[in-house]
C-alpha cells in the first residue's frame, strides 16, 4: 500500500542541498541556456550532482512515496528489461546498452513554454535535491517489479520551464542514434524511431510523476534508461520513456510510439486496469519478479497499479475501456 504523506518538495527548497553535492560543474554545452538567463531559483546556489555511471547518489528518502512491498532484487531490475533500442530480448539491454554514451547529455525543451532551449542535463536538474521513491512498475505484458528510484518530481522541472496556458500535453522523446543503439539500425524493427511518449498536462503535473536518474541508491544503469527517464507508476511501463532528449509542450495530443504501431492494443492513456484486457491476454493478474516455473509469484492486479487515491480523479467521467 502507498503511505500517503505531504511531499517535502512542496515546501521551499531553501538550503536543502549541501554545497558538497555540487561538484564537477561542466561548462555549458553549445547552445545551452545559461541558468542565469532565467532557469535558476533565487537563493539557491547549489545543485544536484550530475549523474556519473555507477556512482552512489545523495538523496532524501520519501516515506510518503513508498510501499511496504518487497523490493525486486537489483539483478532482476537491471537484467530483465524492455528497451527495444538495444534489442527485443529481455537481456539485450543489459548486454548492449553500454554502447550508449550518456555524458555529456542535453535535453531540448520546446513548444508552448517561456523557457525553451537546449539544456545540459546538470542545468535541468539544478537546483533540486534527489529523492528516493519506491514505486511499483507494472508492464503491459503482465509482469511487475518494485523499484527504489532516485530522481526529481517531474512537476518541479516543468514549472521551472514555465508552460503557457496553451500547453495541454507534454511530449517526450528518446535518443535516436543508430550507431549507439543497435535496435534502431535493425532491419527487422517495426518501430518508427525515435521512441515517443506523452502525458496530459494534469498527469505530468501529478505528484507521482517522476524523472529518475538512478535506482537502488546509484546512478541509472544504461539499460534502465540512463541518464534520465520518466516514471509514471499508475500507467503501464511503456509510458515511462527512457533516455530522454526532448520535452515539448503542445496544445494537441501527441501520437505515441505504441499507439501508432498497434492502436487496437495500446492507447494513449495506458492506465493499469484489470477491467480492460489486452486483446491477446488478460490484465487481471501479474507475475511479480523474481519468479520461476515452479514459483510464478502471481498476484491480482489493482486498478491504477494501487495509486487510485492519487490519480483516479484525473479520469472522472471517462470511459476507461474506450480511453485505454
Amino acid at each position: 500500500m502507498l503511505i500517503k504523506k505531504r511531499p517535502s518538495w512542496a515546501l521551499p527548497h531553501s538550503e536543502v542541498t549541501p554545497e558538497s553535492v555540487y561538484l564537477n560543474r561542466r561548462q555549458f554545452m553549445s547552445g545551452t541556456l545559461a541558468v542565469a538567463a532565467g532557469l535558476s531559483v533565487p537563493g539557491l546556489l547549489s545543485a544536484a550532482k550530475l549523474p556519473v555511471p555507477g556512482e552512489a547518489l545523495d538523496f532524501v528518502p520519501m516515506p510518503g512515496f513508498s510501499t511496504d512491498e518487497e523490493k525486486t532484487p537489483f539483478e532482476d531490475v537491471t537484467r530483465y528489461n524492455n528497451f527495444y533500442e538495444f534489442g527485443t530480448g529481455k537481456g539485450d539491454p543489459a548486454k548492449y546498452a553500454d554502447e550508449m554514451t550518456v555524458d555529456p547529455w542535453s535535453v531540448v525543451v520546446e513548444g508552448e513554454c517561456d523557457r525553451p532551449g537546449a539544456y545540459a542535463l546538470e542545468d535541468l536538474l539544478k537546483p533540486h535535491e534527489y529523492q528516493e521513491r519506491v514505486y511499483r512498475l507494472r508492464c503491459v505484458e503482465a509482469w511487475s517489479m518494485v523499484i527504489p528510484w532516485i530522481g526529481i518530481p517531474l512537476v518541479d522541472i516543468l514549472k521551472r520551464l514555465e508552460p503557457t496556458s496553451r500547453a495541454k500535453y507534454v511530449y517526450f522523446e528518446t535518443l535516436y542514434d543508430p550507431d549507439q543503439m543497435r535496435g534502431q539500425r535493425s532491419l527487422f524493427s517495426t518501430i518508427d524511431w525515435p521512441y515517443q511518449e506523452g502525458l496530459r498536462m494534469d498527469e505530468a503535473m501529478n505528484e507521482l510523476s517522476f524523472l529518475a536518474v538512478g535506482l537502488y541508491g546509484k546512478t541509472m544503469p544504461n539499460q534502465n534508461g540512463a541518464p534520465i527517464r520518466l516514471v509514471v507508476p499508475w500507467k503501464y511501463g511503456f509510458k515511462s520513456i527512457k533516455s530522454i532528449v526532448k520535452i515539448r509542450f503542445q496544445e494537441e495530443r501527441p501520437k505515441t510510439t505504441w499507439e501508432m504501431l498497434a492502436p487496437q492494443e495500446y492507447g494513449f492513456y495506458a492506465n493499469v486496469n484489470p477491467e480492460v484486457d489486452h486483446p491477446r491476454w488478460s490484465q487481471k493478474r501479474e507475475r511479480r519478479l523474481p519468479s520461476g516455473l515452479l514459483s510464478p509469484n502471481y498476484m491480482e492486479t489493482v486498478k491504477f497499479n494501487g495509486y487510485g487515491e492519487q490519480v483516479a480523479d484525473l479520469y472522472k467521467g471517462m470511459d476507461l475501456s474506450k480511453f485505454y
